[in-house]
């Protein structure tokens, strides 16, 4: 069972908000067309200011810039970016306004509109392997749920209100899901990339979760060895 997201759900630090995410399922109508994904994988990450250190992992380490801005508004909106000048990323924002943090959506399981998201992936990247792939990654993801940058950058999860043709909203599960992991985030640079910052969460064992990759320096800056995952209880 779930129920909508609130503004409070969301008002912890990312860290603390992003495996109370998982099992949680975004919904996005997008110029009629809706789509559901159930989240399996996600990644904390914080502002200038945020927490008990710095996170050179985020887009707000510096503080506020015209691209980051979302970030440091009010929980509840999603912080949509491009990587690689291709792919529109989706991140939850939490923490207080004025406290800039997010939660980068890495992977999920469509629930409903498949063939949607099948369609808008092989329109934009090419073939789909297997259904598991659809939302296997965060560029997958975003163009699974049809959110892009920079039209839908702020849209609200809490009201549902209407921006640029989309509308997203957040059902929370009642209960937590079961094992949860936790390690080093996916393809982040440097010391943010390590186990110093083991801030990635997934569900364990699930086949939409994406594979590990370092980022450039971090391995080095990790000693060349992956930790081993924890499992949360």
């Amino acid at each position: 069972m779930t129920r909508f997201a609130t503004r409070s759900d969301l008002s912890a630090l990312p860290v603390e908000v992003a495996p109370l995410l998982l099992g949680a399922v975004l919904e996005t109508e997008v110029e009629g067309e809706r789509v559901a994904v159930r989240l399996t994988e996600v990644e904390a990450y914080h502002g200038l200011g945020t927490g008990d250190r710095p996170d050179p992992g985020s887009h707000a380490r510096m503080g506020p810039t015209a691209r980051n801005a979302t970030m440091w508004g009010e929980p509840g909106h999603l912080y949509v970016y491009l990587s690689h000048g291709i792919h529109s990323c989706v991140n939850v924002v939490c923490g207080p306004a004025g406290v800039a943090g997010g939660v980068l959506l890495r992977g999920g399981e469509i629930v409903e509109g498949a063939d949607i998201a099948e369609r808008r992936r092989l329109e934009r990247r090419g073939a789909v392997r297997a259904g598991r792939d659809l939302a296997r990654g965060p560029g997958r993801l975003g163009d699974a749920v049809g959110l892009r940058h920079p039209r839908h950058d702020g849209i609200d999860l809490v009201t549902g209100e209407v921006r640029a043709g989309a509308r997203a909203r957040l059902r929370w599960p009642d209960e937590p899901v079961g094992a949860v992991a936790t390690g080093p985030r996916v393809g982040v640079a440097g010391i943010a990339g390590t186990a110093a910052f083991p801030w990635r969460f997934w569900i364990e064992g699930d086949a939409t979760v994406s594979a590990f990759r370092w980022g450039r320096g971090a391995a080095e800056a990790a000693g060349s060895q992956v930790d081993t995952p924890t499992v949360l209880d």
